[in-house]
């Protein structure tokens, strides 16, 4: 019921805002002949230095060609805000804790966390410290986005039409801000500390421990001494669970990079793959464009709102990125003077916090909401206002208040690391453009023209003094700080390994050996497993691999768990005809999760029953934190935690044993007292369950009738304008565990919200047969060929030329927009 309210809440608020009573009355033809950005012809600019050439070929892509590094930089700023100004304008306004001036009070709980977190703090502090370089590509970057704002004030994008504003000039500090942003949501293990501190005042560090995939079971959670679990709740991440589908903005630290070496290729040079798992929606996350000037002739997928390109390749190599699942936040329980609850304990001596004043404007609402932000010596308290400030908050009462330290309140050096990597030429050049890659922590993947291949993990991975810190800890004693960073001469790399390809999917990458303490949160290892695979079977079947196999890689929705779950429920006794019906189409299952398989949808639905039935068994009833521990995320910036996809090995592990004590101690009254019973429970509850949303008839039982995406605009929450803005619901397959990833939220499975978001494979030995796509398109216009054009192909894992010789982009022109000082 409080979905259903939620949902009422914001159409309504939407309505309010957008004053689109009109709309059934031709305000809907009318928008779709609002002007398109502009391809052909000549602006005359004021602010570029010389003439800019920009073609855009048929698939919506800008190859900009300029005379000098700032007006390369002008280009793809105004080229950026002609195709993506709200998209921008949106983005700047989440980070920034502003939604509220346009949306009204719906967004007010999303405001005040994003002005506690402060990235919009951090970003314009960085600015002075930016180096003269950085400074100018920003400004002229700036500079461009801000010149199309100006020129362009009566031709806006229907949204701010909508909601009846106007954009505000674009500073350098709100690129710096979308990338700290970018970095948050791949950073999400401060709420797997609070997650664990729950799991400990609910079950005792030793079976706590037991439910922990990547720690070793045989070792309890230490708990810092001083420190009672009982107090920590779930409330702050409770708070944002009716804000997931405000945004639409739903990322993951998901993705699949590999790379190979000549010798297993056809071409007797590398191949890289990548492809990124973020959320999808309307307009995509990503824009690929093409930059040349000077030194810089590079192509990929850039961030709209951000100089350079992230992910792609130059005359010379070409990369890819997967989160590297790094341990970058703490959680730090601080001791407030009770005598003046603006001082806090460090050391045995009171310390002043900071306090800051942050003024939430509310639209309709004439006096402004004030968030007082308190912030410490380890960083800002993140628990909503009015929690007790006393040091030791007794059982029951208000959590203690927490402190959050991460690296990107403190860093961010993205924009120098993205203009050296935009220009390296060797693996040497590139590595010093790792060197400045440090929020968030990233794997990457290498390949050059001279056929060598190669990988580190770049970022800024803190030591710690004291543990591990997989709950919060005591911010009062100075025995949990952080002593430097992993020197980057010694975080994880290879060059030209033995093997002769490197794969990374977010999966653990180093041994027990490995003298640093990077994460236990990896996620689990299918995916990479399966890359693996696919790469020793391919090249065994043929003797080399073409890009063409490459696609067929990206494209696989094998599921490994599925080889070792099924057999158990092959094991039970149908007592139906509908059970006869379903375990003999599981019988002769191929384990792939296509959109059209029947056996896809039963084992999937089988698996979460026995997911929920198993786990609750111990965590009881308690639904908030049993979604918490199999991964679903809370807060508006991020719909995944985690803990996702790490409790899949586990249950495996569990049914291996098959040990029936698991239940013995069951939190659920009248539950399963066996794994017998338990997976009777869930065969049953499945078929029930799939009988209920799709009828008696097992042949209609398609995947794809239960596991569907739509790409998603935030004004598309609104019914009336749902089939102009979003795109769907589309059919898709696979789930966490597949390379062509199709995730769910475990409280909604239905729903398809984590994907690959931009797939790329580069051909070095031909960079002119490299291959890329993302969806739904180029264009953030709903009205634009390109606002969709791509989703057809993505469906079905089809690229696109990733054109970079401009006589082939000539050929495939669109338009051709020439840029003019003056």
């Amino acid at each position: 019921m409080r979905r259903l309210s939620m949902a009422f809440w914001w159409q309504k608020t939407l309505f309010t805002a957008a004053n689109v009573a009109g709309l059934a009355n031709g305000t809907y033809s009318l928008l779709t002949r609002r002007p398109q950005p502009q391809k052909s012809g000549t602006l005359r600019l004021h602010g570029l230095h010389e003439p800019v050439e920009i073609i855009t070929d048929r698939y919506g892509v800008p190859h900009i060609y300029a005379q000098n590094e700032d007006d390369l930089y002008f280009s793809q700023g105004y080229i950026h805000a002609q195709e993506r100004l709200w998209q921008m304008e949106f983005n700047r306004r989440i980070g920034a804790g502003r939604l509220c001036e346009i949306l009204g009070p719906l967004a007010i709980e999303a405001d005040r966390f994003g002005r506690r977190l402060g990235l919009h703090r951090a970003a314009t502090a960085e600015v002075a410290h930016l180096s003269p370089h950085n400074q100018r590509v920003l400004t002229s970057y700036a500079s461009g986005v801000n010149m199309f704002i100006e020129n362009n004030q009566g031709k806006l994008g229907v949204e701010f039409i909508f909601l009846r504003f106007k954009p505000e000039p674009w500073k350098i500090a709100d690129s710096i801000q979308w990338a700290k942003m970018i970095a948050w949501n791949l950073s999400g293990n401060w709420e797997t500390e609070i997650i664990r501190a729950h799991l400990i005042a609910s079950l005792g560090p030793e079976r706590a421990a037991q439910l922990e995939a990547g720690y070793d079971p045989d070792h309890p959670l230490i708990i810092p001494s001083g420190i009672a679990y009982q107090g920590i709740n779930l409330s702050l991440l409770e708070q944002y669970q009716q804000l997931k589908d405000l945004s639409g903005f739903k990322l993951m630290g998901g993705s699949n990079n590999w790379v190979v070496d000549g010798t297993m290729t056809s071409t007797g040079y590398p191949i890289l793959c990548n492809d990124p798992h973020l959320g999808q929606a309307a307009p995509s996350i990503w824009f690929e464009c093409h930059l040349q000037a000077g030194d810089i002739d590079v192509v990929g997928a850039s961030f709209p709102g951000a100089p350079g390109v992230v992910i792609g390749h130059n005359q010379d190599i070409a990369w890819g990125v997967t989160n590297a699942v790094s341990d970058v936040q703490d959680l730090y329980i601080e001791k407030f003077n009770p005598e003046n609850p603006r001082q806090y304990e460090f050391e045995g001596h009171w310390e002043d916090a900071q306090i800051i004043r942050e003024e939430i404007k509310v639209k309709g609402q004439s006096e402004p909401i004030i968030e007082e932000v308190v912030i410490t010596r380890h960083g800002p308290i993140i628990n909503m206002p009015g929690t007790s400030l006393s040091a030791k908050p007794e059982k029951g009462t208000a959590e203690p208040p927490l402190a959050l330290r991460w690296t990107g309140l403190e860093q961010c050096n993205i924009v120098t690391s993205t203009q050296k990597l935009n220009r390296a030429t060797n693996w040497h050049e590139f590595l010093e453009a790792m060197r400045d890659w440090d929020v968030p922590p990233q794997n990457f993947v290498y390949a050059d023209r001279a056929g060598n291949i190669g990988y580190i993990m770049a970022g800024a991975i803190p030591i710690r003094a004291r543990g591990q810190a997989l709950v919060p800890s005591p911010g009062w004693t100075g025995e949990y700080e952080w002593t430097g960073l992993i020197p980057f001469e010694e975080l994880p790399q290879a060059f030209n390994p033995e093997q002769h390809f490197i794969a990374t999917a977010n999966n653990r990458v180093v041994d027990d050996n490995y003298p640093y303490y990077i994460t236990h949160e990896w996620l689990n290892g299918y995916r990479a497993q399966r890359i693996a695979q696919l790469i020793h079977d391919i090249h065994a079947q043929k003797g080399e691999l073409t890009p063409q196999d490459m696609a067929t890689i990206q494209a696989d929705q094998y599921a490994l768990p599925a080889r070792e779950i099924v057999p158990y429920l092959l094991q039970l006794e149908a007592k139906t005809p509908l059970e006869r019906a379903a375990i003999e189409i599981m019988q002769t299952w191929d384990y792939v999760l296509s959109p059209e398989s029947i056996a896809a949808a039963i084992y999937l639905t089988f698996l979460r029953k026995l997911e929920r039935i198993v786990f609750s068994a111990w965590l009881g009833a308690n639904e908030v934190l049993l979604d918490r521990y199999l991964g679903a995320g809370t807060t508006i910036l991020a719909q995944q935690n985690g803990y996702a996809s790490r409790s899949r090995p586990l249950l495996i592990r569990l049914l291996k044993k098959h040990d029936d004590t698991w239940f013995a101690r069951s939190a659920i009254p009248n539950g399963p007292k066996s794994w017998s019973e338990a997976l009777r429970a869930a065969f049953q509850a499945a078929l029930g369950e799939l009988s209920d949303k799709l009828g008696n008839n097992i042949l209609h039982w398609q995947y794809g009738q239960i596991h569907r995406m739509t790409y998603g605009h935030p004004l598309g929450a609104l019914k009336a304008l749902a089939g102009y803005f979003n795109r769907g619901p589309f059919a898709i397959g696979g789930d966490a565990d597949t390379v062509n990833m199709g995730a769910v939220m475990p409280n909604a499975p239905d729903t398809v919200i984590v994907v690959p978001s931009y797939r790329q494979i580069v051909n070095l030995a031909d960079l002119t047969n490299s291959l890329s796509g993302h969806a739904p398109g180029q264009s953030g216009h709903p009205a634009s060929k390109h606002y969709d054009d791509f989703i057809n192909m993505w469906l079905n894992v089809r690229h696109h030329p990733m054109l970079f010789e401009k006589e082939a982009i000539a050929k495939n022109a669109e338009g051709t927009l020439k840029l003019q000082p003056g």
